[in-house]
């Protein structure tokens, strides 16, 4: 170990006076717990911790860590912001955190079951009514429901912060749907995979067994006590602030991802809406707020939640955790209650206090804040999305006078809190270790009856020295949190071993319709990429070569297709005039925010894929996600943007036929593969079908129909048939009707009508649905199609015969998407059909 003057000089950490520091003494010297990974870190150095943090950096970005930001304009997603150092929490330390974290809860349940029960805290006046009848988080539509076991608070977390003389404080409780414990994990995965042998060499305690009791728990609340009961994650949607966790959490404990509309209520019993029917939910783990789960006995406005949710848990035929209702011991207010009613109910004396607060319901609080404004934190009593806290001390005397009319005139709707000076740990920053205010947030899961509290935590950080706030919509960090044990840990898998047997079962058919709407769409999109990047190569290509009638030839059919496959825009004359060649296609490459263009197209690929990451693997998530950071990226400048062109569209080829061979290779042959194939077989028909129309005609000249069969990737077959021989009816043989060439029109038919064949409307109903008889006649039409009819130009030297069939192929297989959309899709959402 470094002496703390080797140590300044290495790491040019320095602790902020008149603040705990997590790391240093207040004799600069470093605490016991942190030794270990000090000498660790030392060894490993600052020059080398930088290299490996961009490794970090690399991964949050691979796997697409994100949380969402509701205000910038730019984007709602934002890369997760975790440091390189964690917080190093020293034993004794941890073992009153995990004594008072299962104190709290076990009360905060209590209090839950007699609120909504019988009451006795209101009539023994050892709670305000105010406090309770007055607050929008008590439902009165659930006072009497019971939920399994008796237990309210499944799920529970609390922020907790050091104070400067080094106590812990609870500065509040989240009890309504706990967030950050998958941002927990995360934090873990990355940490441990960029720092292994500081991880292995400090005996840090291992968060897999708590997932495994939470998963545990939750199986154990099935109203039925089945052995394989089904469980839902409930999700209030893409845009919420943690969709990441939810989805990763649901992916990790093998529970189904599903948003409001994806359940329905029958006969007071919640099922799941799939493509086969629908399947009976055991528990519902929800991260939805109470009142927006049921419009029709909470809040009547919502779209998110599930009608008769409620009485279906008043039946006591679906487990919901956490039970609704219990958002009501959220507030701050309550919390000067806290210690009367740990003696009333729990006979012990509160281990960890909450920061000072002081309702201002009752006289004396309300004098005492009006009297020592300046050093309070305001809050409403009842927490409000939207509703910013009040820092007395950064108010003008202008400010300080209307807060305290307001305040004057309704005090019970205030509660004032102490203005704690946070703790600070150290982070790294720009090659150095600095000091950031912390905040440290715990989680703790029901265990028969007690509670087993996760050895770690998300630990969040500001954004700098002078501020306070640790949120992330704040611009605050996040750190993974290391609890030490006394040896090294065991191993632990989620993997459970069945108490009874358990039949073999090859279902496919648990796919809700909004899943298969998006993986139909994530097909449409991801094929709408391919014909734009081989385009854009044979003009780029083109382009560098030298002018000759056969050149020229092939980049007006490369521009015609461009345009009409709505790539770029229409040329203002009758073609692109050459200077104008370039530029088109630069724009189209380099342009994302222009629709339609191919950075456009590849941020609506990205963007379906995340509403999928549950369904998805990692894998082709990973190649998805990268194939977008290419195009988020700034461009270069402009004297490289077309010698850069090139290289970028080779990539982007690759990683699509990557994703194309994990698709072929990697997904098991249920609705989902099938929904997913049917999205691209349909999209390559239509956009085959385009560029055929738009090059095709009786001028076609040999470098026009050779630029085709480039941009259709078919030039190899053509060439290997016909060797340099090029005509027009070779040319629609090859792209049209040939089902041998996985290019062609009729391929996609024929993989279109297998694909129809095995879904649940044709395997259900004696005669074909709609869209099995429209897939059926496209098929059919280009097989009996006669080519050298199609070619043969009429009096005015058109080939009318072709262009007929060619927009009627393009109106029945727009057609035949509509006929999907309402067999399959509708009922669960709007589709996002372009």
């Amino acid at each position: 170990m470094r002496a703390e003057s080797q140590l300044d000089a290495a790491w040019q950490y320095k602790a902020k006076s008149g603040f705990y520091d997590e790391l240093l003494t207040s004799e600069g010297q470093p605490r016991p717990h942190w030794k270990m990974l000090l000498e660790t870190l030392d060894s490993i150095g600052p020059t080398d911790l930088e290299r490996r943090w961009q490794e970090g950096r690399r991964i949050i970005h691979d796997h697409g860590i994100t949380y969402n930001v509701y205000e910038d304009p730019k984007t709602t997603d934002r890369p997760w912001p975790l440091d390189a150092i964690p917080l190093a929490v020293g034993g004794d330390d941890w073992a009153y955190i995990e004594k008072a974290i299962v104190q709290r809860a076990t009360l905060l349940n209590q209090i839950l079951a007699d609120l909504y029960g019988p009451q006795e805290l209101l009539r023994k006046r050892l709670l305000p009514p105010e406090l309770v009848f007055r607050n929008p988080a008590f439902l009165r539509a659930c006072h009497g429901v019971k939920p399994p076991r008796g237990i309210h608070l499944h799920i529970y977390s609390a922020d907790i912060a050091r104070s400067a003389d080094g106590g812990w404080w609870i500065l509040g409780d989240r009890t309504q749907a706990p967030s950050g414990a998958g941002y927990a994990l995360e934090n873990r995965l990355v940490t441990s995979r960029v720092l292994p042998d500081v991880f292995r060499s400090a005996n840090v305690r291992r968060l897999a067994e708590f997932f495994k009791t939470y998963r545990d728990t939750m199986r154990s609340l099935a109203p039925a006590h089945r052995e394989n009961p089904r469980i839902v994650l409930l999700t209030p949607g893409p845009f919420n602030e943690t969709y990441f966790e939810q989805a990763f959490l649901a992916r990790y404990l093998g529970f189904t991802l599903v948003e409001g509309a994806d359940l329905t209520v029958r006969e007071d019993r919640v099922f799941l809406k799939t493509l086969g029917g629908l399947l009976p939910v055991d528990v519902i783990v929800r991260r939805q707020d109470d009142s927006f789960c049921d419009p029709l006995e909470l809040r009547g406005d919502s779209m998110l939640g599930v009608p008769g949710l409620v009485q279906a848990a008043r039946s006591g035929n679906v487990a919901i955790a956490n039970a609704l209702g219990s958002g009501l011991v959220e507030s701050a207010a309550p919390s000067g209650f806290l210690p009367g009613l740990c003696r009333h109910l729990l006979g012990e004396k509160m281990l960890m206090p909450s920061v000072a607060a002081w309702w201002c319901g009752q006289t004396g609080p309300q004098r005492f804040v009006e009297q020592n404004l300046a050093n309070l934190v305001i809050k409403p009593v009842f927490p409000s999305f939207g509703k910013q806290p009040i820092f007395g001390a950064k108010l003008s005397a202008k400010q300080r006078a209307t807060f305290l009319e307001k305040l004057r005139a309704e005090p019970s709707l205030y509660v004032a809190q102490e203005q704690m000076a946070l703790s600070t740990a150290p982070v790294w920053d720009n090659g150095k270790l600095t000091p950031r205010h912390m905040v440290l947030r715990v989680f703790a899961v029901a265990t028969g009856d007690t509670y087993t509290v996760m050895p770690g935590g998300l630990t969040r950080v500001s954004s700098s020295l002078d501020s306070l706030n640790v949120s992330m919509q704040g611009g605050g960090g996040s750190k993974d949190t290391w609890v030490f044990g006394k040896g090294p840990e065991p191993q632990i898998t989620l993997l459970r071993q069945a108490s009874s047997s358990v039949e073999v079962s090859r279902a496919t058919f648990d796919l809700p319709s909004r899943v298969a709407d998006n993986l139909f769409w994530l097909g449409r999109y991801s094929e709408r990429i391919e014909p734009a990047v081989r385009s854009a190569r044979a003009v780029m290509r083109r382009i560098s070569q030298e002018a000759d009638p056969s050149n020229s030839a092939g980049l007006d059919a490369c521009f015609r297709v461009l345009a009409a496959l709505e790539y770029i825009p229409a040329p203002a004359g009758e073609k692109y005039s050459p200077t104008e060649h370039e530029s088109a296609v630069l724009d189209m490459i380099y342009d994302s925010e222009a629709r339609g263009s191919l950075g456009w197209n590849i941020h609506q690929v990205r963007r379906v894929a995340w509403l999928l990451r549950d369904r998805i693997s990692a894998d082709a998530w990973r190649i998805l996600n990268r194939l977008d950071q290419q195009f988020s990226a700034d461009p270069p400048p402009q004297a490289l943007r077309a010698s850069r062109a090139l290289e970028l569209i080779d990539q982007v080829i690759q990683i699509l036929s990557a994703f194309s061979g994990l698709v072929m290779d990697g997904m098991t042959r249920g609705y989902g593969w099938r929904f997913l194939e049917i999205g691209r077989r349909l999209e390559k028909a239509v956009r085959m079908v385009d560029m055929l129309h738009a090059v095709i005609g009786a001028e076609a000249t040999a470098g026009q129909l050779e630029a085709l069969l480039e941009m259709a990737d078919s030039s190899i077959t053509y060439r290997s048939r016909y060797l340099t021989s090029m005509q027009a009816n070779l040319v629609v043989d090859l792209l049209l009707v040939d089902e041998a060439n996985p290019r062609s029109v009729a391929f996609q038919f024929a993989r279109l009508n297998e694909h129809i064949a095995e879904l649940p409307e044709s395997q259900s109903l004696t005669r074909r649905p709609a869209e099995a008889r429209l897939a059926l006649s496209l098929l059919t039409t280009v097989q009996l199609t006669d080519v050298d009819e199609l070619v043969k130009p009429d009096a005015d030297g058109r080939l009318t015969a072709l262009e007929t069939m060619l927009t009627r192929l393009a109106r029945d297989i727009k057609l035949l998407s509509e006929k999907l959309n309402g067999s399959y899709f509708t009922h669960a959402v709007a589709s996002r059909r372009l």
